[in-house]
């Protein structure tokens, strides 16, 4: 009896105690933090345990020894969030600002990107190089160049329009391009708008039997509902869904043709454009609210994601560029580029906006409000470095605009957090504050559920368990 009583004082002891501090001098410890979880919402007094590039443990901050030769980051006060993605990035639209874009995602809490479009080999050198120093760099996920017809747009015939994109004239030229981007290992394909009909099946079927994603525009020759049920798994930017939206969008879907038929001897862009001219205004006089839902409800049928990178194309009204603070990261910026971007956003700020400019930016912040309504799942794109969005910083913009657009707080820090997770099926292992997932971590020194915008008050960020302090 004396003997069970001793076990049983050894076992009480035991249990009553904190947790051990049984984690080795190379631990990091995040003590007495907010966890702010894309899912679960907000945790208070928590202590985050990060060894080799993982969390290792989440504990009650009352329920653990502290061993001070761990790395202790004080979060009392502050708050954690998972590592943030930019869903639409460019690292070849700038090839000479490219060697910076690393440390300029990194400093505003990006851990992961999706690269959309830019010749394979420069793309890829940067995907090598993040994979290589994980702890050094984003994750970057790549599409390779932009599949277009011909004329293409990204031809690099300006610097407004680098060499993005392929044309393609035939179907044995998408099979030849599919292959070589196989070889290359891309991540997902992404279809423009230049695509005869043919061609885009082929790219459907081509990355369904490769099982890979395509993303993409709306090509001018299809409309919203047929690209969906072709399968395409994510659409860019809103593009062209206007012109499907209309009450007449049978009647421009055949106009289109014809104007695409008939412009053939012209550049890409120039021919986009001229159909832009022609048909944007029509369609958004002649929006058709039924007609949006059915489209809406096609999408979510067949979970056709949107990245709508709202900040882009509401600029003109918005016009992020023109604000003092957020031109004081051009100081970040190669010396040109900075001179450049400070020149032409300022020239820009008192730039009129015509009425139909005002119109259609308030249709696509609309649309946006009603996909989220709809439950199509959205992710948080950029398009940085295109019009003077500054890499990294310009992900906080779009969350701020699709916070305008009626997205939650919550809401909001998920289209860059979990959703690009399972967009890639990474989701067991990014995009959330859980044991066992990646140390892709930033630390905030206000609650961004409270207001989105502190996503910007960044303390620490965190890449596969290597510290980093953005100033």
């Amino acid at each position: 009896m004396r003997n069970f009583s001793i076990l049983l004082l050894v076992f009480t002891v035991l249990f009553s105690c904190k947790e051990a501090d049984y984690y080795n001098k190379n631990a990091l410890i995040i003590d007495q933090v907010t966890l702010i979880d894309p899912i679960d919402g907000s945790a208070k007094n928590k202590t985050v345990v990060v060894q080799n590039g993982k969390i290792l443990k989440i504990i009650s901050s009352n329920k653990i020894n502290l061993d001070s030769k761990n790395h202790i980051i004080d979060g009392k006060g502050k708050y954690l969030i998972p590592g943030l993605w930019d869903a639409h990035v460019h690292f070849a639209y700038l090839e000479t600002l490219a060697p910076s874009m690393f440390d300029l995602f990194l400093r505003h809490g990006i851990t992961s990107v999706r690269d959309t479009g830019g010749k394979v080999a420069f793309v890829k050198h940067w995907k090598d190089s993040a994979i290589a120093n994980p702890t050094e760099a984003p994750r970057v996920m790549m599409a390779g160049p932009l599949l277009d017809g011909t004329p293409n747009v990204y031809n690099g015939s300006s610097p407004r329009l680098p060499e993005l994109s392929v044309g393609m004239a035939t179907i044995q030229d998408v099979e030849k391009e599919i292959k070589e981007l196989m070889a290359a290992d891309v991540d997902l394909f992404k279809a423009y708008e230049m695509l005869l009909p043919e061609q885009f099946l082929k790219i459907m079927e081509l990355a369904k039997a490769n099982g890979l994603k395509v993303t993409g525009h709306i090509p001018l020759s299809m409309d919203a509902i047929s690209v969906s049920e072709a399968g395409l798994h994510s659409i860019e930017h809103l593009r062209n869904l206007d012109l499907s939206c209309a009450s007449n969008a049978e009647e421009l879907l055949k106009e289109r043709q014809t104007l695409l038929n008939q412009g053939s001897n012209r550049s890409g862009n120039d021919l986009r454009n001229s159909v832009w001219k022609a048909q944007q205004e029509i369609a958004i006089a002649n929006f058709d609210q039924a007609k949006a839902d059915t489209i809406l409800a096609t999408f979510k049928k067949n979970n056709t994601w949107q990245v709508p990178t709202l900040a882009l194309n509401t600029l003109f009204t918005e016009k992020y560029f023109a604000d003092e603070e957020y031109q004081k990261s051009y100081a970040l910026l190669p010396s040109p580029l900075k001179k450049y971007w400070t020149e032409r956003s300022n020239a820009l700020k008192n730039y009129p906006v015509n009425t139909f400019r005002k119109k259609y930016d308030a249709w696509q912040t609309m649309m946006v409000g009603k996909i989220n309504v709809t439950k199509i799942p959205i992710m948080a794109g950029t398009d940085t470095p295109i019009a003077y969005l500054v890499p990294g910083l310009s992900l906080h913009v779009e969350l701020e605009a699709l916070v305008r657009a009626g997205l939650t707080n919550l809401e909001a820090l998920q289209t860059a957090t979990i959703n690009p997770a399972k967009y890639f099926d990474l989701q067991k292992d990014l995009g959330r504050l859980q044991e066992g997932y990646y140390a892709d971590l930033v630390l905030l020194t206000e609650n961004p559920l409270d207001n989105i915008s502190h996503t910007k008050k960044i303390e620490v960020v965190i890449k596969a368990g290597k510290i980093y302090n953005p100033q």
